[in-house]
């Protein structure tokens, strides 16, 4: 009788039934064509860097990784692999949650939408002289995701929570151009949260997003969130693409994104009570 039984659930498995109801996930995707996802090289981060946010590369060179944390307004530099650090202090303690370097300048987002830019050459010094705070350019509401585009000289911008949004629905961006006038954004795009629900039905409350970067191969958009253990990818006109569910285990707090100039996709992760803060590196999958 047993084995009748155990010959009947290898039947069902070979034809696919579920045993355990109907499965909400079933378009989710769980791996990606480019990337192993759970297979990164993994950097972990000084002491200092425990609570790392938003990390850069200067022209999309990975040699240095320049990275802020939440609580202290410093920018850090660091060799990859190479837990030796050096800072420079741009601000006084706050909640920063992403750093761009475009055009040989730094530029660091506040949580509340407050920058800070500061010439690139100024990095190597722990004081660095040419700091320039820039309030109340964007609307009121907390702030985590920033991407600087070197080719076009933009910055874009990721609302996490603003109360003009309504975060089931949509996620506005926002897009400045240095160039033309630092003092206002020119621009605005936005993320349909239905296009993500239809690949996945994990954002009931909304989607909360705590990072950006632009695909130098594909142009596509890559958009994490720490609070859906989520990254979402969109084309260049911000329509969604694919939608990938992020391992707790593995994606403790993600909160910052890169790419390099060959494709390869870092990914930075805050600690907690048991694991230092990293960041993952996924190497793109050749073809």
């Amino acid at each position: 009788m047993m084995a009748t039984f155990l010959q009947q659930l290898s039947l069902l498995a070979l034809m696919g039934i579920s045993l355990g109801g109907c499965d909400s996930t079933k378009k989710e995707k769980a791996v990606h064509k480019d990337y192993d996802l759970s297979d990164p090289d993994k950097f972990n981060m000084p002491e200092s860097l425990f609570e790392i946010s938003g990390i850069a590369f200067n022209q999309q060179s990975a040699d240095t990784v320049y990275a802020v944390q939440d609580e202290d307004g410093r920018l850090y530099r660091l060799g990859w692999d190479n837990p030796r650090q050096h800072s420079a202090k741009f601000a006084k303690k706050g909640d920063y949650e992403d750093v761009a370097i475009l055009q040989d300048k730094v530029v660091i987002l506040k949580s509340n939408g407050f920058l800070y830019t500061f010439p690139l050459s100024e990095a190597i010094y722990e004081d660095p002289e040419q700091v320039h705070e820039f309030k109340k350019i964007l609307p009121k509401g907390e702030y985590e995701g920033m991407y600087g585009d070197e080719k076009s000289g933009k910055i874009y911008i990721l609302c996490k929570s603003c109360t003009q949004d309504n975060a089931k629905a949509s996620v506005t961006g926002y897009i400045l151009e240095p160039d033309k006038d630092s003092t206002q954004a020119t621009g605005t795009f936005a993320i349909n949260v239905d296009e993500i629900k239809a690949l996945t039905g994990k954002v009931s409350r909304g989607f909360k997003p705590s990072g950006l970067a632009k695909n130098p191969i594909t142009n596509d958009w890559y958009i994490i969130s720490a609070v859906n253990k989520m990254m979402v990818v969109t084309d260049s006109k911000w329509k969604v693409k694919e939608v990938y569910l992020l391992n707790g285990n593995m994606f403790i707090q993600p909160e910052g994104i890169a790419f390099d100039k060959t494709g390869n996709l870092y990914i930075s992760n805050e600690g907690d009570d048991l694991f230092a803060g990293n960041v993952l590196k996924f190497k793109k999958i050749s073809r």
